[in-house]
């Protein structure tokens, strides 16, 4: 249906035979003094060791994975170096500060093997390493290290770059890097002589790169002149109902992740901020002096506020509040995230837990007020004695407010603790208790995803092993989940836990689909040693493992099971069915990964082998980790892996062929992050539309891709980590963008059956044929025929569809039409009732996605 633009990789030649070449060169290799090391591993050329050539010049042939994203990830000093058998090896020093030797290998210098980071020494950095040959002949790597101004060498030797000798101080350094000038810069780096078709090799791979990026980067914004001869536009689509192919009926879902504050503050209901004095100074890496225990809490009136840890009320939540009053009047106040939206008639729940420290009982009253003191509701609960206990009450709102402030008001002077303050609206989604925000829930719900993944990406393997999201930390009363530091630089309260999520799954009619860590920690982190150097320890594993068929037992055992029990005391005693577990997040394939990850594989596999276990290659469409993620998945036979790629409109557009490639024998595909990106990250129509084209292959590939979530799903307004994203909100509004209605579309009309068509254009050049795509389903449950087309040109098409003989319509359809201007943030989706018959023409506008919707008199393909 899509005709590719690319020829096979294997007849690309950029710099063809001639009989000028040189039988070989000097090879220099160095990463930019410039970016101090952050574009990696580049490459120069010479005949003379005069006068280089960049190959680039800015190239990157190898990038350090090591550390944060950005400004973290550097190749300091890279030394490559060639063994005996022909292999190339780059070593390098990570920053100026740590004891870790970076190491990657490579057969070509093109595709890079996996990297490791190896703590060197105890104490000290590792910086300038070589690679050279010891009087003995053992390959030895030597470095330097400075502390205090002092400066040591040291060597090790190792036979596998994997394990090393001891290491030993030397005098000095047997080899150097070599230091020359590239056009005007000064660049430190090693030689090496090769043949020239290495060079040639190196030149044609970023040639193929700079070719590809050339496209990938297409933006509508230049049409008016990519189709100035674009005048009219004609389309034939002949759909091939006696043709049905069977695809997934899970394709479109939805992925939550707390970033951008989409639990706390957003998903879930709960509208008090802090509630349990439980924010540290650490949740933003000490960078925010005002966050701490009593951040969003002040005292109104006269009194004085602190924080103690004696005698919690449970061990996971350390901390309360200690309110000390002096006289009547005073009291403690909450604004909420960002205010307490609150509407007129509308039931809230309140509790807390609190005791009376001096022997006093008391009364303590609650209320909702404004800014000006008006008070909107309020209840007095009675009876606060000297031991920890819950109340609770209830209040109804007499107005509606944007941003009104919750009081807690003992009715006498003393001394009294508080902790778990709460208000929750009494309307959750689906009336649920500890709830989630109905109008946000629904908006998802109305996607209509067929699963939903959680808890988060990064978040679910967490910023080092201390800060993994560990399910049972989750679940239970409220008092006794374990809040912890969010990745994305705030605080998870562990309100919004797993029994919700499972809760919210069944709510909506959607498959389940956690996500737990594969026992190392995000690439992303920074603690405990950057990026997955570091994994849970190996005698650990066991019973880490034993917390993943624990999670099993919680979804889907019996409730007099131990962990079917828990599941039951919250209220479901019967089991959420749970089908899917996903193993990792888009780890880098790494040995302390892998030796991992296969352990925890050969266990389910064993134990639970009807679950399906999704494995992960790496963070990106191509590259080591991807290439060695799907090396693992075929060595494993791993049913299915999760894929994640965030990439330009122009990638999309040129990427429609990417799972016809893939082979049918082969792991499924969970394609469980992608979104389109342009320079500013919006949302609108043209990424939008980028979307919906690539998703009509998804469609078409719906045999090898079974699952696909586009990714972030939420963004609170004024706490975005990130962009774009689905749904944007604030306390009072939800707000889809124009990709969440692509979603919607695809959502609400998705289909389990296939046909193929056949599309012939007036224009058949690939830059006009790569941006009009068709996609032909049928759902089984209705028996409904759905017709998807996308325009991504600036013509409107006169489009004739021929359904063919083996299906009878309806002569009326539902036709729902998303169009406008390419940088339209806000367009939204029209629907009419249109006659059409087994063939009809129509008129596609420019820059639109066109969904019918057309009932069937008779079976299809039968």
């Amino acid at each position: 249906m899509f005709c590719s633009l690319f020829l096979p990789l294997t007849t690309w030649s950029f710099h063809s035979g001639t009989s000028l070449k040189p039988d070989s060169a000097y090879l220099f290799a160095y990463a930019s003094l410039n970016d101090g090391g952050r574009a990696g591993l580049h490459f120069a050329w010479s005949t003379d060791k005069q006068i280089w050539h960049a190959i680039g010049p800015d190239h990157g042939f190898l990038r350090c994975d090591y550390g944060r994203w950005g400004a973290q990830k550097r190749m300091l000093r890279p030394f490559v170096y060639r063994d005996a058998n022909g292999m190339w090896h780059c070593v390098w020093s990570v920053n100026e500060e740590d004891n870790v030797l970076a190491h990657a290998q490579s057969e070509d210098l093109v595709k890079w093997q996996r990297q490791s980071y190896t703590e060197m020494i105890q104490d000290g950095n590792c910086l300038d390493p070589i690679v050279y040959k010891d009087a003995s002949g053992n390959t030895t790597i030597g470095w330097r290290t400075e502390k205090e101004g002092k400066i040591q060498y040291y060597k090790t030797a190792t036979s596998d770059f994997k394990t090393y000798s001891k290491a030993a101080v030397i005098d000095t350094l047997p080899t150097h890097r070599e230091e020359i000038y590239i056009g005007n810069k000064r660049e430190i780096g090693s030689i090496n002589k090769v043949a020239w078709g290495e060079i040639d090799a190196l030149l044609n791979a970023q040639a193929l790169a700079a070719y590809k990026y050339t496209l990938w980067s297409e933006q509508t914004k230049d049409d008016h002149q990519r189709f100035a001869s674009l005048d009219s536009l004609k389309a034939d689509i002949h759909v091939q109902t006696g043709d049905p192919r069977k695809i997934s009926d899970l394709l479109m879902g939805v992925f939550f992740e707390d970033i951008n504050y989409a639990a706390d503050g957003g998903l879930y209901a709960e509208l008090v901020q802090n509630r349990g004095f439980e924010y540290r100074p650490s949740d933003k890496e000490g960078k925010d002096e005002t966050w701490n225990h009593q951040t969003a809490w002040k005292v109104q009136g006269k009194g004085s506020l602190h924080i103690d840890s004696v005698s919690p009320i449970h061990p996971n939540n350390k901390f309360y509040a200690v309110l000390d009053l002096p006289s009547v009047g005073a009291g403690l106040q909450n604004k909420g995230f960002d205010g307490i939206s609150i509407k007129q008639g509308a039931t809230y729940l309140c509790s807390f837990f609190a005791r009376a420290l001096n022997g006093i009982k008391t009364g303590v009253e609650i209320r909702l007020v404004g800014d000006d003191g008006t008070v909107y509701g309020s209840t007095i609960i009675k009876g606060i004695a000297g031991n920890w206990k819950q109340y609770q009450d209830k209040i109804v709102a007499n107005t509606s407010a944007v941003s009104a402030t919750l009081e807690v008001k003992p009715l006498k002077a003393g001394t009294y603790a508080f902790d778990l303050i709460s208000l929750f609206p009494e309307s959750t989604f689906k009336n649920r208790k500890n709830g989630l925000r109905a109008d946000l829930a629904q908006a998802i719900a109305d996607m209509r995803p067929r699963f939903v993944r959680f808890p988060g990406g990064c978040v679910a393997h967490g910023d080092g092993l201390e800060n993994m999201y560990r399910w049972k930390n989750t679940i239970g009363p409220l008092e006794e989940r374990v809040p912890q530091r969010n990745l994305w630089g705030y605080h998870q309260s562990a309100g919004l836990g797993y029994f919700e999520y499972f809760q919210f799954c069944e709510d909506i009619g959607a498959e389940p689909l956690p996500v737990v860590p594969a026992a190392v920690p995000c690439q992303n982190s920074g603690t405990g040693g950057a990026g997955q150097q570091g994994g849970i320890p190996m005698e650990d594993m066991d019973e880490y493992i034993q917390e993943i068929f624990d999670l099993i037992e919680y979804a889907n055992g019996d409730k007099n099971s131990i962990w079917g029990k828990k599941r039951a005391a919250a209220g479901h005693p019967e089991p959420f069915n749970l089908k899917y577990i996903g193993i990792g997040n888009e780890d880098l394939i790494t040995d302390v990964f892998e030796e991992r990850f296969r352990l925890i594989f050969a266990a389910m596999k064993k134990r639970y082998p009807a679950i399906t276990v999704i494995g992960t290659v790496g963070p990106s469409a191509d590259g080591t980790d991807y290439r060695e993620g799907w090396e693992l998945a075929d060595a494993l036979e791993i049913p299915m892996v999760d894929e994640h790629y965030y990439q330009s409109p122009g990638w999309f557009i040129h990427n429609q062929d990417y799972y016809d490639r893939y082979d049918r024998s082969k792991s499924k595909v969970y394609l469980g992050e992608y979104a389109a990106h342009l320079p500013g990250r919006p949302n609108n129509l043209e990424t939008a539309l980028a979307e919906a084209l690539y998703l009509t292959s998804l469609e078409r590939n719906g045999d090898v891709v079974h699952m696909a979530s586009y990714a972030p799903l939420l963004a609170k307004e004024g706490h975005t980590q990130w962009n774009p994203d689905l749904i944007y909100f604030n306390n009072e509004e939800v707000k889809p963008t124009v990709g969440y209605y692509v979603q919607q579309l695809y959502g609400q009309h998705s289909g389990d059956t296939y046909f193929s068509s056949d599309i012939v254009l007036s224009e058949s050049k690939p830059a006009v044929s790569k941006r009009f795509g068709v996609s032909a389903v049928k759902e089984e449950k209705s028996g409904d025929l759905i017709l998807k087309i996308v325009n991504l040109l600036p013509t409107e098409v006169q489009t004739n569809i021929d359904f063919g003989d083996n299906i009878v319509l309806d002569e009326e359809a539902t036709k729902i039409t998303l169009k406008g201007d390419p940088t339209d943030l806000k367009c939204q989706p029209v629907e009419i009732g249109e006659q059409v018959s087994n063939k009809f023409k129509v008129a596609i506008s420019p820059y639109s996605f066109t969904v019918y919707r057309i009932k069937t008199k008779m079976g299809v393909g039968s």
